[in-house]
């Protein structure tokens, strides 16, 4: 299952991500892995949430770069059960346009693997089209 946070930058997305996250470690037996742009949020998160940093995987520059990394990441740990994906639209070169395919393939990982994922965006809803009605919100 793939869950989105949507708002403009500065609406609480991240906050709520953090404590999903945390919450969901006392929750869940499996691993919890939080994907974030950098480093800065490594104090927030619970140590037994995995962390990693895209700014230490410079070369990934596209979402087919970025869904083989979920498929590496999913491969070294068969127990993780959600995959936090922080602020999508601002690192891999995903934009606006190849955010519909790029949600697609995740519910497909997911659905075939298992993991769900928790993605946020920083988009104004009308910004998107009505593709994301099939995905949970969960703001």
């Amino acid at each position: 299952m793939v869950k989105l946070l949507i708002g403009h930058k500065g609406s609480g997305k991240t906050k709520q991500m953090i404590f999903l996250a945390n919450q969901s470690v006392d929750a869940k037996d499996g691993s919890i892995v939080f994907i974030n742009r950098n480093h800065r949020l490594m104090l927030d998160l619970n140590h037994r949430i995995r962390v990693v940093c895209m700014e230490d995987y410079e070369h990934i520059t596209n979402s087919d770069e970025y869904i083989g990394f979920v498929y590496g990441i999913i491969s070294s740990d068969h127990d993780i059960e959600e995959i936090y994906i922080e602020s999508i639209l601002k690192y891999a070169d995903i934009q606006l346009k190849d955010l519909e395919e790029f949600l697609t393939r995740l519910d497909r990982i997911s659905q075939k693997y298992g993991p769900d994922f928790i993605v946020s965006i920083s988009v104004e809803m009308q910004e998107l089209g009505d593709f994301i009605k099939k995905y949970k919100i969960l703001n």
